[in-house]
């Protein structure tokens, strides 16, 4: 194999050009390189970072997966034992849900409400860890009591203690007329997982929920939990291949399924965007090599007539090309790699030194700066610029390939 063009290519990179003009725009579009890989890994890490941030907290109030039975359950622990023998599957619930609206003097709010049993559903979801007033476990039947998330209780305005109602989408028929189905409950807990939840989730006993809805059986399903929310998915598919028709098994990427589709689809937006500078880089690859291609007819016309073929007059430019996006990437990674890694605790020192807030905690449901560092990612950002940068070497590289020898050395 002849390594000639890459000797040459690599050659040209480091010599003094007699046109400082050409030095500068390959140096600018290295640093452009540089400066879009670099943001592009930073963003997509921080992107990252709130995604897994946001699971996290709202699988701590919600569970990983359910099992809906349409029939209903009328004895919950048989089924219970049975799914919890499947592989992967820790814990299992019993719960029954709708929806109402939630009023306190003049205000209202559409929330979702869940009838559990507290003590089993501690296996399920870490809410009981994250009350703020209250005690979860006072839930308990006959009583109609609830637990509400805290945005919740700040807007009606209310306190453990206070009786809210709820209002189902449903009609009861009396001697008096039509009115619908209308309940009051008395506000035991208050909780706080710091996501969506804290606003539009009310949790009650199963038992004063059964009595809500009229429900006739002990239970509408089961909430399940797995020892890795992210792998799930493919629990609940293994699953479900061993249910009985009429059982159906839905995971949270169902249930939350618009909110983190929204989120996956900003992050593909935003990565986009980003590309675009590392395409103006690309360009810039492209100025500079017509430029030096332009600068370097005598020696192109002087290797052809030694016998180098137009091919590999084509290699030496893209070796050159791609020599400059590649050090511009890989600078790029090397820088944005240990910053994505340490941005929680860089900006959590702006902080403290400024006094200033990125995320004003009063405000925002997290008030830091989450980062979570992808290799895919970096795989991904990395290889994208080397593509870029060579087809951004293609065009100048031909034209050096078409050169003429007799006729540039004619005038020389």
């Amino acid at each position: 194999m002849n390594f000639t063009p890459l000797f040459i290519g690599l050659r040209y990179i480091r010599a003094r050009r007699r046109n400082q003009f050409i030095s500068f725009l390959s140096g600018f579009s290295m640093l452009g390189m540089l400066l879009g890989v670099a943001a592009l890994i930073i963003v997509l890490s921080v992107m990252n970072g709130f995604d897994r941030e946001l699971k996290g907290r709202l699988l701590a109030a919600i569970p990983h997966g359910v099992l809906e039975v349409e029939a209903g359950i009328e004895d919950w622990q048989p089924l219970a034992d049975q799914v919890t023998q499947h592989p992967g599957i820790v814990a299992a619930a019993p719960y029954i849900d709708g929806f109402a609206m939630v009023g306190f003097g003049r205000a209202l709010q559409a929330v979702a409400f869940t009838g559990v049993e507290p003590e089993p559903e501690k296996a399920i979801s870490d809410l009981a860890s994250h009350m703020v007033m209250g005690d979860f476990d006072e839930l308990q039947a006959g009583t109609y009591g609830v637990v509400i998330g805290r945005l919740l209780a700040r807007q009606l305005a209310v306190v453990p203690g206070d009786k809210i109602q709820l209002t189902l989408p449903q009609l009861t028929i009396t001697p008096a007329g039509i009115f619908p189905r209308v309940k009051r409950f008395t506000v035991v807990g208050v909780f706080e997982v710091g996501a969506e939840v804290d606003q539009s989730l009310v949790v009650m006993h199963r038992a004063d929920a059964r009595r809500l809805l009229r429900y006739p059986a002990q239970a509408q399903g089961l909430h399940l939990r797995t020892p890795d929310m992210f792998s799930s998915a493919s629990v609940f598919r293994q699953l479900q291949l061993s249910l009985p028709e009429g059982q159906v098994v839905r995971d949270w990427t169902d249930t939350q399924g618009s909110l983190f589709q929204a989120i996956k689809m900003e992050k593909t937006v935003v990565t986009v965007l980003l590309l675009i500078i590392v395409m103006v880089a690309a360009f810039n690859i492209v100025t500079s090599l017509v430029l030096m291609v332009a600068d370097k007819r005598a020696d192109i016309a002087v290797l052809r007539t030694q016998g180098m073929s137009a091919g590999q007059i084509l290699w030496i430019f893209l070796v050159q090309g791609v020599s400059v996006g590649l050090v511009g990437i890989l600078i790029g990674v090397l820088i944005a790699c240990p910053v994505a890694f340490y941005l929680g605790p860089i900006v959590a020192w702006f902080e403290t030194i400024t006094g200033l807030y990125v995320f004003d905690p009063a405000v925002y449901f997290i008030s830091y700066l989450p980062s979570h560092l992808q290799w895919a990612d970096v795989a991904l950002v990395a290889c994208a610029g080397v593509v870029l940068s060579l087809l951004a070497s293609l065009y100048p590289a031909y034209r050096a390939s078409r050169v003429e020898p007799a006729e540039t050395l004619r005038y020389e």
